[in-house]
């Protein structure tokens, strides 16, 4: 699913941070998505999501059943989170896409 539907993230799998394995990470977005099952212990995943967020990295928590029962709601989740990665493109400078105005009349502020 990263793979084929994020192709320009570079998700890798099973991707050393710090004293960890992430399940997934891009770098280029700075997340990590991780794939819980029932083995994994919340306090200790709390700690993991701290240290790998201390390297500036975002976390997506998913449950197994998720990933396999609701694949596209897994996908939209993933999708709004690297949406929030690419900022609005911010407007021209001054100056450009305008025509040339006229100069501020004497006086006046500009």
């Amino acid at each position: 699913m990263l793979r084929e539907g994020f192709r320009e993230w570079h998700f890798r799998k099973q991707v050393p941070l710090r004293h960890f394995i992430a399940d997934f990470a891009s770098h280029r977005a700075k997340l990590v998505i991780e794939v819980d099952g029932g083995q994994h212990n919340e306090a200790v995943d709390a700690a993991r999501t701290d240290v790998i967020r201390d390297e500036g990295y975002r976390v997506l928590r998913f449950w197994n059943n998720e990933v396999l029962g609701n694949p596209d709601g897994v996908w939209t989740v993933i999708d709004a989170a690297l949406r929030d990665r690419h900022p609005t493109p911010a407007p021209p400078h001054q100056g450009e896409g305008k025509t040339e105005s006229p100069p501020p009349h004497q006086g006046e502020e500009g």
